[in-house]
């Protein structure tokens, strides 16, 4: 079976992004999307990949629930990434940290592209986002000291309806309402809401249905 809407998704993450505009609809109060390096000690980065992959007649991309235990972003939902090491290029990063977190060879994987950098204050790293192609289900292995659960995330029902909810959380500089997508439980916010975000601007403005 062809996909052949992953061309045009290749084709749409080469022209202009939506970026800021997407990114805003997401935003935490009081977060900054830009960095001021001057009170930055180290300029740090990491990469994280959107992979998208059929399954039963629909797309889906993969997250995961940080383990509690992680220094950054612990107990958050998030995409499989990490920190880009020295001498290594972000796309191979993307893909290092899928095969680490989650079991995806870097052989299956199609990368179709990159969406928009995104500077994430409490961390202090710029995010590399990668759009990543599977035509299968992959045969996840979840590696527990990084992940306790594997989220797979069907695509078209947020083209369809834009459940976007808010929440109160507590959080590093205190209580704040957020925006998040709700999804069988589960409270996606902050820097991966606000990536989700952009790729589905980027679809909708595509007119891309993924059928």
């Amino acid at each position: 079976m062809g996909y052949p809407f992953i061309q045009h998704i290749q084709q749409l993450l080469q022209s202009d992004l939506p970026g800021e505009k997407a990114h805003r609809k997401m935003l935490p109060p009081g977060r900054k999307l830009s960095a001021n390096f001057n009170e930055m000690s180290e300029v740090k980065y990491s990469s994280v990949l959107l992979l998208l992959f059929p399954h039963e007649g629909r797309i889906y991309t993969c997250l995961t629930r940080r383990n509690p235990n992680m220094k950054n972003h612990p107990g958050q939902i998030s995409f499989p990434g990490g920190r880009i090491e020295e001498g290594e290029s972000p796309e191979l990063t993307a893909m290092r940290e899928a095969q680490e977190e989650v079991g995806i060879s870097p052989l299956d994987i199609r990368l179709l592209g990159m969406l928009s950098q995104l500077f994430i204050p409490v961390s202090g790293y710029t995010i590399f986002p990668y759009v990543g192609w599977v035509d299968h289900k992959p045969n996840f292995v979840l590696n527990e000291a990084e992940a306790e659960k594997l989220i797979l995330l069907p695509v078209q029902e947020f083209l369809q309806e834009e459940r976007i909810a808010h929440t109160e959380m507590d959080t590093i500089r205190g209580r704040l309402r957020v925006p998040y997508y709700p999804y069988e439980g589960e409270i996606i916010w902050g820097a991966t809401a606000m990536i989700l975000a952009e790729f589905f601007e980027i679809l909708k403005e595509g007119s891309l249905t993924l059928q």
